[in-house]
């Protein structure tokens, strides 16, 4: 009985032994597995970390109105800090913060849609604070090349004699380019241009956009206009923002903030949703 208690222990002892050495062998694999797993991943890993932390604009989310959330939040804080003022800084993408956006589209030559894409974003990411704005009084009239009384609201002002000459006048400018506050040749805005034209043709009329746009005559419908009219967008705020002179055919010539002086269809797919209308000008 003794000696077969002692094989029993000595089995149960080689059992305990051998179990042991399977466990060992298990974890040596185990971590051999792992280590081979890490030096497969790592690689992938850091192909991973490096394009995060090269991640090209293209990334950027596109915020339009409607848009909200965080990344709205840090846009308006962005515009407010450089200048655009933008009175509610809630994180929601509405109307201020699309004027706000047109805005600083518009002074950075970037087309402007009121939609941040990618170009917006990369010109918010340097932007410096603007040293004019909203905040800023309009440019006087006394600018005006002619020094006769302004043309009347409301009345056509443009002899039919002088439309030919203003259009070759208007033309002989195509390239110059676009400049908040221009009213030269050495850069213009869009009613600076306007109002530079018509001077060169003895006639004196308002300075900006929205005083230009009570001169002559409302259109129901472009059909109505004549080479000469007038023709007004509204772009980056409510109302009467942008303008040009109607050449016919469809076309108009305006000063671009992207291009400069040059000459457009009014069927464009961006100058068309956001046609205000046409005045008729001519006599």
């Amino acid at each position: 009985m003794h000696l077969r208690t002692l094989h029993d222990l000595r089995n149960l002892h080689t059992i305990r032994v051998l179990c042991a050495l399977h466990r060992l062998h298990q974890r040596r694999r185990r971590h051999r597995q792992h280590r081979a797993l890490k030096l497969l991943l790592a690689p992938l890993a850091a192909g991973l970390i490096l394009t995060a932390s090269q991640l090209p604009a293209a990334a950027s989310p596109t915020l339009q109105q409607g848009s909200h959330g965080h990344e709205v939040m840090l846009l308006q804080q962005k515009l407010n800090s450089i200048g655009y003022k933008i009175n509610s800084l809630d994180g929601v993408f509405g109307a201020e913060t699309e004027r706000a956006v047109a805005e600083f589209q518009r002074d950075n030559k970037i087309r402007i849609t009121g939609i941040v894409n990618n170009a917006t974003w990369r010109a918010l990411k340097n932007a410096k604070t603007r040293k004019w704005g909203t905040d800023i009084p309009k440019p006087e009239t006394s600018g005006s090349l002619s020094k006769g009384p302004l043309a009347p609201n409301g009345q056509t002002i443009l002899p039919q004699s002088k439309v030919s000459p203003l259009i070759s006048t208007a033309k002989s400018y195509i390239g110059v380019p676009y400049q908040f506050g221009g009213t030269t040749p050495k850069a213009f805005d869009c009613s600076g241009y306007l109002q530079y034209i018509f001077a060169k043709q003895g006639i004196s009329i308002p300075r900006t956009a929205d005083e230009q746009y009570k001169l002559g005559l409302r259109t129901k419908t472009s059909k109505e206009l004549v080479p000469g009219d007038l023709v007004f967008f509204e772009t980056y705020e409510k109302g009467a923002s942008h303008c040009g002179l109607y050449l016919g055919g469809g076309e108009f010539i305006h000063t671009s903030s992207s291009k400069g002086v040059r000459i457009d269809k009014l069927t464009d797919e961006y100058w068309s949703p956001r046609y205000l209308g046409g005045k008729h000008i001519v006599k």
